[in-house]
């Protein structure tokens, strides 16, 4: 068996949900799992396997608006801490020894790998991006090229790249594979029901979307993320909690929030229509959202606004029907066999990236 090495994100909790599944099947199978992450990818790792902490690279949005020049200020203040566990990161390559290295959008790790001469395999949302042949329109062109840029400086070209998915097309090289969404057990064991409320799912600077809700007094919306609790008119706030989210998620009319990856694939999967509403500035967002509406399972929403929410509760029969019949099909009935397409496929790699006859390192470059 290997000893693998874990890189995992530590922005929003995507990444680490996803390394949650990969890394308890990867123990499974006999092999160890070491974790460096940082922040809620630390928190959410911690107490399923051995972690280390990094610096991570911080995005900084307001009005659900990446902020480049803000977020570059806040990432160069943390420079010399990156330093010190860079140092720390290198040692702990030097003691561990890997045998692989798996990255979830982690750029640490994964290009400590390259310095060190071990494999790599990404496995992500991210690398469709790079390695799938998108059509997107013509206004995210710049979006599409500037995210193209950041991943490559971000992770250096993977032996083999894994990407999850909820939309399919072809691939760029040979040494790419795209799979469904990874899910959580915890999502995929819930029974969707229907009652009242709208999930609604914020960052702490997003009041606009507050005003508009409260234009419809004869809805009822539950909001996580704004870092309020109580209740005001038709808005219920509520604090963060795992279990809580996803009794809400479960049995809610729909789902209202950012284009996230993971949000959305939860979602679907519970067959909840979603008003999806991209952070700008962010392709990948913008692509998941205009996905998810060119499915049917949503709207695109590039700007809130009364109309566009009252013409989403409107649609709302036709896009549940819609996404109701895509859960059905693709409903796991055993949590315990979920994501063994991926798997299977991560355990191949891992054997011929790590097999006596494997020498040097062969990088993607294409």
């Amino acid at each position: 068996m290997s000893r693998v090495l874990y890189g995992v994100s530590g922005e929003g909790s995507g990444h680490s949900s996803r390394a949650l599944e990969i890394g308890r099947y990867l123990q499974s199978q006999g092999h160890e799992v070491h974790v460096v992450s940082y922040d809620r990818g630390l928190r959410n790792l911690a107490p399923h396997f051995t972690v280390s902490e990094i610096e991570g690279l911080h995005i900084c949005s307001e009005n659900n608006r990446v902020r480049p020049l803000k977020t570059i200020w806040h990432n160069l203040c943390r420079s010399r801490s990156a330093i010190r566990k860079l140092r720390a990161l290198s040692n702990l390559f030097d003691s561990f020894q890997p045998d692989v290295v798996l990255t979830d959008f982690e750029p640490s790790a994964a290009w400590m790998a390259r310095w060190k001469g071990v494999p790599l395999i990404s496995v992500d949302n991210q690398h469709r991006m790079r390695y799938m042949k998108i059509v997107s329109p013509w206004r995210l062109a710049l979006s599409r090229l500037i995210t193209s840029t950041v991943i490559r400086f971000m992770i250096p070209p993977p032996d083999a790249a894994l990407a999850t998915t909820y939309f399919f097309g072809p691939v760029k090289n040979d040494r790419t594979f795209l799979f469904p969404p990874i899910l959580r057990r915890e999502v995929l064991s819930r029974q969707a029901s229907l009652e009242s409320h709208h999930l609604v799912y914020v960052t702490n600077h997003f009041d606009h979307l507050l005003t508009v809700l409260t234009q419809f007094p004869d809805q009822r919306f539950i909001v996580y993320g704004s870092n309020r609790t109580g209740q005001e008119g038709n808005l219920t706030f509520k604090g963060f909690s795992a279990e809580g989210f996803l009794a809400d998620l479960e049995s809610c009319q729909s789902v209202i929030g950012t284009a996230g990856f993971t949000l959305i694939s939860e979602a679907i999967y519970l067959g909840k229509p979603y008003l999806s509403l991209p952070m700008h500035g962010q392709f990948e967002q913008q692509l998941n959202a205009l996905c998810l509406e060119e499915l049917g399972f949503g709207v695109n929403a590039r700007q809130m606004t009364p109309r566009v929410l009252g013409e989403f509760l409107r649609k709302l029969p036709v896009m549940r029907e819609r996404v109701e019949d895509y859960a059905a099909e693709h409903r796991i009935e055993d949590p315990e066999t979920a994501n063994a397409e991926i798997c299977r496929k991560l355990e191949e790699q891992i054997e011929l990236l790590t097999a006596p006859k494997v020498s040097g390192h062969k990088y993607l470059r294409r």
